[in-house]
Protein backbone atom coordinates (compact mmCIF):
# COMPACT_ATOMS: atom_id res chain seq x y z
CA UNK A 1 0.00 0.00 0.00
CA UNK A 2 1.21 3.44 -0.98
CA UNK A 3 0.84 5.67 2.19
CA UNK A 4 -0.51 9.57 0.70
CA UNK A 5 1.41 12.48 2.86
CA UNK A 6 -1.51 15.32 2.71
CA UNK A 7 0.30 18.96 4.87
CA UNK A 8 -2.61 21.01 5.86
CA UNK A 9 -2.18 24.23 7.55
CA UNK A 10 -4.30 23.92 10.52
CA UNK A 11 -4.04 28.10 11.01
CA UNK A 12 -5.94 28.31 7.07
CA UNK A 13 -7.14 25.22 5.64
CA UNK A 14 -10.92 24.56 4.54
CA UNK A 15 -12.79 21.49 4.83
CA UNK A 16 -12.98 20.98 0.87
CA UNK A 17 -8.57 19.69 1.44
CA UNK A 18 -10.24 16.82 3.72
CA UNK A 19 -12.64 15.27 1.33
CA UNK A 20 -10.22 12.78 -0.09
CA UNK A 21 -9.51 12.18 3.73
CA UNK A 22 -13.09 11.83 4.56
CA UNK A 23 -13.95 9.51 1.77
CA UNK A 24 -11.24 7.33 2.76
CA UNK A 25 -12.79 7.12 6.12
CA UNK A 26 -16.20 6.36 5.03
CA UNK A 27 -15.04 3.42 2.77
CA UNK A 28 -13.54 1.61 5.22
CA UNK A 29 -9.81 3.18 5.41
CA UNK A 30 -7.13 4.60 7.53
CA UNK A 31 -6.47 8.04 7.97
CA UNK A 32 -3.70 9.23 10.25
CA UNK A 33 -4.20 12.95 11.28
CA UNK A 34 -3.66 15.80 14.23
CA UNK A 35 -5.23 16.43 17.63
CA UNK A 36 -3.85 18.50 20.28
CA UNK A 37 -3.15 15.39 22.12
CA UNK A 38 -1.03 13.33 19.69
CA UNK A 39 -1.85 12.20 16.18
CA UNK A 40 -4.48 9.85 15.38
CA UNK A 41 -4.98 6.62 13.59
CA UNK A 42 -8.74 7.05 12.38
CA UNK A 43 -10.98 5.03 10.78
CA UNK A 44 -14.74 5.18 10.96
CA UNK A 45 -16.23 4.13 14.52
CA UNK A 46 -19.50 1.83 13.02
CA UNK A 47 -16.95 -0.30 10.63
CA UNK A 48 -15.95 -3.30 12.49
CA UNK A 49 -14.07 -4.28 9.90
CA UNK A 50 -12.06 -0.87 9.95
CA UNK A 51 -11.59 -1.64 13.83
CA UNK A 52 -9.77 -4.72 12.72
CA UNK A 53 -7.66 -2.58 10.64
CA UNK A 54 -6.79 0.07 13.19
CA UNK A 55 -5.57 -3.21 15.33
CA UNK A 56 -3.33 -4.70 12.48
CA UNK A 57 -1.41 -1.42 11.14
CA UNK A 58 -0.90 -0.87 15.10
CA UNK A 59 0.03 -4.49 15.87
CA UNK A 60 -2.51 -3.39 18.66
CA UNK A 61 -4.57 -6.21 20.91
CA UNK A 62 -8.08 -6.63 20.09
CA UNK A 63 -8.66 -6.43 23.33
CA UNK A 64 -7.60 -2.64 24.01
CA UNK A 65 -10.44 -0.31 23.28
CA UNK A 66 -10.27 2.77 20.83
CA UNK A 67 -11.87 6.32 21.55
CA UNK A 68 -14.38 7.62 19.40
CA UNK A 69 -13.94 11.02 18.24
CA UNK A 70 -16.66 13.37 17.51
CA UNK A 71 -17.10 16.81 16.39
CA UNK A 72 -19.82 18.61 18.44
CA UNK A 73 -22.38 16.92 21.13
CA UNK A 74 -25.07 15.82 18.65
CA UNK A 75 -23.04 13.28 17.79
CA UNK A 76 -22.62 12.01 21.25
CA UNK A 77 -26.20 10.80 21.44
CA UNK A 78 -25.51 8.73 17.56
CA UNK A 79 -23.32 6.79 20.39
CA UNK A 80 -23.91 6.42 23.86
CA UNK A 81 -27.45 5.20 25.93
CA UNK A 82 -27.17 8.53 28.11
CA UNK A 83 -24.92 10.89 29.38
CA UNK A 84 -24.48 10.73 33.31
CA UNK A 85 -25.37 14.00 35.31
CA UNK A 86 -21.18 14.04 36.05
CA UNK A 87 -20.30 13.27 32.08
CA UNK A 88 -22.44 16.43 31.19
CA UNK A 89 -20.69 18.33 33.96
CA UNK A 90 -17.13 17.50 32.75
CA UNK A 91 -18.21 17.87 28.57
CA UNK A 92 -19.35 21.19 29.89
CA UNK A 93 -16.58 21.85 31.46
CA UNK A 94 -13.82 20.45 29.04
CA UNK A 95 -15.14 19.93 25.57
CA UNK A 96 -13.84 20.66 23.57
CA UNK A 97 -10.37 19.62 24.50
CA UNK A 98 -7.77 16.77 25.55
CA UNK A 99 -10.61 14.69 28.18
CA UNK A 100 -12.02 11.39 27.20
CA UNK A 101 -15.47 10.11 28.87
CA UNK A 102 -16.19 6.20 29.15
CA UNK A 103 -20.43 5.65 28.67
CA UNK A 104 -22.22 2.80 27.80
CA UNK A 105 -22.46 2.34 24.43
CA UNK A 106 -25.62 1.89 21.95
CA UNK A 107 -25.70 -1.14 19.80
CA UNK A 108 -24.41 0.90 16.88
CA UNK A 109 -21.42 0.85 17.78
CA UNK A 110 -19.47 -2.43 17.42
CA UNK A 111 -17.64 -4.71 19.86
CA UNK A 112 -14.45 -4.56 17.74
CA UNK A 113 -14.43 -0.53 18.69
CA UNK A 114 -15.12 -1.07 22.19
CA UNK A 115 -12.67 -4.19 22.76
CA UNK A 116 -15.49 -6.07 23.32
CA UNK A 117 -17.06 -3.94 26.28
CA UNK A 118 -20.68 -2.75 26.47
CA UNK A 119 -18.78 0.77 27.03
CA UNK A 120 -17.19 3.40 24.38
CA UNK A 121 -14.71 5.99 25.40
CA UNK A 122 -15.92 9.21 23.65
CA UNK A 123 -13.59 12.61 23.00
CA UNK A 124 -14.47 15.58 21.59
CA UNK A 125 -11.12 17.20 19.90
CA UNK A 126 -10.28 21.10 20.37
CA UNK A 127 -8.25 20.39 16.63
CA UNK A 128 -10.00 22.01 14.08
CA UNK A 129 -7.98 19.76 11.69
CA UNK A 130 -9.49 16.33 13.47
CA UNK A 131 -13.27 18.40 14.00
CA UNK A 132 -12.88 18.82 10.11
CA UNK A 133 -12.43 15.65 9.28
CA UNK A 134 -14.57 13.89 11.95
CA UNK A 135 -17.66 16.76 9.70
CA UNK A 136 -16.18 15.71 6.39
CA UNK A 137 -16.32 12.33 6.96
CA UNK A 138 -20.01 12.01 8.34
CA UNK A 139 -19.05 9.71 10.99
CA UNK A 140 -17.48 9.53 14.23
CA UNK A 141 -13.60 8.44 14.06
CA UNK A 142 -12.58 5.71 16.16
CA UNK A 143 -8.91 6.66 16.36
CA UNK A 144 -5.66 5.52 18.81
CA UNK A 145 -2.72 7.17 18.95
CA UNK A 146 -0.80 6.73 15.31
CA UNK A 147 2.00 4.61 16.02
CA UNK A 148 2.86 1.06 15.93
CA UNK A 149 2.00 -0.68 19.29
CA UNK A 150 4.03 0.11 22.17
CA UNK A 151 6.53 2.73 20.62
CA UNK A 152 6.23 5.93 21.88
CA UNK A 153 2.94 8.04 20.70
CA UNK A 154 3.36 9.96 18.02
CA UNK A 155 3.51 13.72 18.00
CA UNK A 156 4.50 14.95 14.56
CA UNK A 157 3.86 13.79 10.83
CA UNK A 158 7.45 12.06 10.65
CA UNK A 159 6.89 10.06 13.41
CA UNK A 160 3.68 8.64 11.73
CA UNK A 161 5.66 8.05 8.78
CA UNK A 162 8.42 5.74 10.46
CA UNK A 163 5.76 3.75 11.95
CA UNK A 164 3.04 3.74 9.73
CA UNK A 165 3.90 4.39 5.79
CA UNK A 166 2.97 1.45 3.66
CA UNK A 167 0.28 0.30 6.05
CA UNK A 168 -2.31 2.46 6.04
CA UNK A 169 -4.27 4.93 2.95
CA UNK A 170 -3.21 8.63 4.48
CA UNK A 171 -1.67 10.51 6.32
CA UNK A 172 -2.61 14.55 6.89
CA UNK A 173 0.37 16.50 8.20
CA UNK A 174 -1.03 19.46 10.85
CA UNK A 175 2.81 20.43 12.24
CA UNK A 176 3.55 19.39 15.76
CA UNK A 177 1.05 18.93 18.53
CA UNK A 178 0.42 21.11 21.15
CA UNK A 179 0.25 19.04 24.50
CA UNK A 180 2.11 16.10 23.65
CA UNK A 181 0.44 13.31 26.50
CA UNK A 182 -2.54 11.46 25.02
CA UNK A 183 -6.05 12.79 26.47
CA UNK A 184 -7.17 12.13 30.01
CA UNK A 185 -9.95 9.64 30.77
CA UNK A 186 -12.59 9.62 33.08
CA UNK A 187 -15.17 6.43 33.76
CA UNK A 188 -18.87 7.53 34.30
CA UNK A 189 -20.79 4.92 34.52
CA UNK A 190 -20.39 4.13 38.19
CA UNK A 191 -21.63 6.42 41.29
CA UNK A 192 -18.28 7.65 41.42
CA UNK A 193 -16.28 8.66 38.51
CA UNK A 194 -12.61 7.11 38.62
CA UNK A 195 -9.42 8.00 36.40
CA UNK A 196 -8.43 5.37 34.31
CA UNK A 197 -5.70 7.40 32.40
CA UNK A 198 -3.92 10.85 33.27
CA UNK A 199 -3.45 13.92 30.86
CA UNK A 200 -3.36 17.45 30.43
CA UNK A 201 -6.78 17.42 32.26
CA UNK A 202 -5.43 17.01 35.59
CA UNK A 203 -7.07 14.74 38.53
CA UNK A 204 -7.90 18.14 40.46
CA UNK A 205 -9.47 19.80 37.57
CA UNK A 206 -12.13 17.16 37.19
CA UNK A 207 -12.20 17.05 41.37
CA UNK A 208 -12.91 20.88 40.98
CA UNK A 209 -16.01 20.42 38.97
CA UNK A 210 -17.38 16.95 39.99
CA UNK A 211 -16.12 16.67 44.18
CA UNK A 212 -14.92 13.40 44.34
CA UNK A 213 -13.31 11.27 41.66
CA UNK A 214 -11.26 8.04 42.59
CA UNK A 215 -8.26 6.51 40.25
CA UNK A 216 -8.14 3.59 38.84
CA UNK A 217 -4.94 1.00 40.60
CA UNK A 218 -3.58 0.74 37.30
CA UNK A 219 -2.92 3.85 36.90
CA UNK A 220 0.54 3.42 39.32
CA UNK A 221 0.84 -0.38 38.49
CA UNK A 222 0.58 -2.96 35.72
CA UNK A 223 -2.56 -4.58 34.97
CA UNK A 224 -2.90 -8.65 36.56
CA UNK A 225 -2.85 -10.94 33.50
CA UNK A 226 -6.44 -11.80 31.94
CA UNK A 227 -8.27 -8.23 33.28
CA UNK A 228 -9.96 -6.37 30.39
CA UNK A 229 -8.94 -3.21 30.30
CA UNK A 230 -11.64 -0.57 30.66
CA UNK A 231 -9.57 2.29 28.59
CA UNK A 232 -6.78 2.78 25.77
CA UNK A 233 -3.21 2.75 27.46
CA UNK A 234 -4.37 0.59 30.88
CA UNK A 235 -3.08 -3.06 30.08
CA UNK A 236 -0.50 -3.30 27.57
CA UNK A 237 3.63 -1.77 27.99
CA UNK A 238 3.33 1.60 25.97
CA UNK A 239 5.76 4.56 24.85
CA UNK A 240 8.92 2.10 25.12
CA UNK A 241 12.31 3.30 23.54
CA UNK A 242 14.38 0.63 22.26
CA UNK A 243 16.74 1.08 25.19
CA UNK A 244 15.98 -0.32 28.70
CA UNK A 245 14.75 2.75 30.20
CA UNK A 246 14.76 3.02 34.30
CA UNK A 247 13.49 5.91 36.51
CA UNK A 248 15.20 7.16 39.04
CA UNK A 249 12.81 8.90 42.15
CA UNK A 250 13.91 10.75 45.33
CA UNK A 251 15.72 14.21 46.52
CA UNK A 252 16.97 15.72 43.44
CA UNK A 253 20.43 16.05 44.71
CA UNK A 254 20.50 12.33 45.53
CA UNK A 255 18.63 11.39 41.82
CA UNK A 256 21.73 13.12 40.11
CA UNK A 257 24.47 11.47 41.94
CA UNK A 258 22.80 8.26 41.50
CA UNK A 259 22.02 9.05 37.62
CA UNK A 260 25.69 10.10 37.51
CA UNK A 261 26.99 6.41 39.41
CA UNK A 262 24.67 4.53 36.91
CA UNK A 263 26.70 6.09 33.60
CA UNK A 264 29.79 5.34 35.16
CA UNK A 265 28.97 2.18 35.68
CA UNK A 266 27.81 1.78 32.49
CA UNK A 267 30.88 3.29 30.57
CA UNK A 268 32.91 0.82 32.30
CA UNK A 269 31.37 -1.94 31.78
CA UNK A 270 31.79 -1.02 28.09
CA UNK A 271 28.02 0.36 27.73
CA UNK A 272 26.11 3.42 26.20
CA UNK A 273 24.02 5.39 28.01
CA UNK A 274 21.37 8.23 27.61
CA UNK A 275 20.44 10.84 30.46
CA UNK A 276 16.45 12.52 30.93
CA UNK A 277 17.03 15.48 32.27
CA UNK A 278 15.29 18.81 33.06
CA UNK A 279 16.60 22.29 32.13
CA UNK A 280 17.13 23.17 35.93
CA UNK A 281 19.66 19.68 36.43
CA UNK A 282 21.10 19.56 32.60
CA UNK A 283 24.65 21.14 33.93
CA UNK A 284 24.70 18.06 37.06
CA UNK A 285 25.61 15.29 34.11
CA UNK A 286 28.87 14.49 33.17
CA UNK A 287 30.98 12.13 31.33
CA UNK A 288 30.56 9.98 28.17
CA UNK A 289 26.62 10.02 28.01
CA UNK A 290 24.11 11.20 25.65
CA UNK A 291 21.77 13.93 27.42
CA UNK A 292 18.11 15.28 26.52
CA UNK A 293 16.24 17.82 28.08
CA UNK A 294 12.65 16.98 28.21
CA UNK A 295 11.50 21.00 29.56
CA UNK A 296 11.30 23.15 32.43
CA UNK A 297 9.96 21.90 36.14
CA UNK A 298 8.72 25.24 36.29
CA UNK A 299 6.39 24.54 33.43
CA UNK A 300 5.42 20.78 33.10
CA UNK A 301 4.11 20.65 30.35
CA UNK A 302 6.68 21.89 28.46
CA UNK A 303 7.90 18.13 29.51
CA UNK A 304 4.98 16.37 28.36
CA UNK A 305 4.79 18.38 25.28
CA UNK A 306 8.57 16.70 24.52
CA UNK A 307 8.47 13.24 26.45
CA UNK A 308 7.61 11.24 23.10
CA UNK A 309 9.63 13.03 20.79
CA UNK A 310 12.90 12.67 23.11
CA UNK A 311 12.17 8.72 23.59
CA UNK A 312 12.10 8.35 19.86
CA UNK A 313 15.13 10.47 19.31
CA UNK A 314 17.08 8.01 21.83
CA UNK A 315 16.25 5.29 19.30
CA UNK A 316 18.55 7.15 16.94
CA UNK A 317 21.66 7.43 19.17
CA UNK A 318 22.24 3.52 20.35
CA UNK A 319 22.18 3.84 23.59
CA UNK A 320 22.27 0.40 25.36
CA UNK A 321 20.37 2.35 28.57
CA UNK A 322 18.40 5.65 29.62
CA UNK A 323 17.70 7.07 33.07
CA UNK A 324 14.86 9.64 33.36
CA UNK A 325 14.45 11.70 36.79
CA UNK A 326 11.18 11.18 38.29
CA UNK A 327 8.26 13.99 38.68
CA UNK A 328 5.54 14.23 41.72
CA UNK A 329 2.49 12.52 41.14
CA UNK A 330 0.60 15.88 41.11
CA UNK A 331 -0.72 18.13 38.45
CA UNK A 332 -0.10 17.03 35.09
CA UNK A 333 3.34 15.63 36.30
CA UNK A 334 1.03 12.69 37.21
CA UNK A 335 0.19 12.08 33.49
CA UNK A 336 4.04 12.50 33.09
CA UNK A 337 4.83 9.55 35.45
CA UNK A 338 2.19 7.47 34.26
CA UNK A 339 3.92 7.35 30.63
CA UNK A 340 7.35 7.62 31.62
CA UNK A 341 6.62 3.90 34.24
CA UNK A 342 4.81 2.37 30.97
CA UNK A 343 8.00 3.19 29.07
CA UNK A 344 10.29 1.97 31.93
CA UNK A 345 8.08 -1.36 31.88
CA UNK A 346 7.66 -0.05 35.81
CA UNK A 347 11.24 -0.19 36.42
CA UNK A 348 11.98 2.36 39.01
CA UNK A 349 15.31 2.97 41.23
CA UNK A 350 13.99 4.73 44.82
CA UNK A 351 16.85 6.26 45.82
CA UNK A 352 16.95 7.19 49.50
Amino acid sequence: MQTKIVKINRENFTDIQLNEAGEIIRDGGLVAFPTETVYGLGGNAFDPEAASKIYAAKGRPSDNPLIVHIADMDGLSEIVENVPESAAKLAAAFWPGPMTLVMRKKPVVPDRTTGGLDTVAVRMPVDEIARALIRVSGVPIAAPSANRSGRPSTTTAQHCIEDLDGRIEMIIDGGSVDIGLESTIVDVTGDIPMLLRPGAITLEMLRDVLGRVDIDPAILGPMAEGVRPKAPGMKYKHYAPKAELTIVMGEPDKVRDKINELVAADIAAGRKSGVIATLESRNAYHGQTTLKVMGTRNDESTVARNLFAILREFDETGVDRIYSEGFEDTGIGRAIMNRLRKAAGYSILEVD
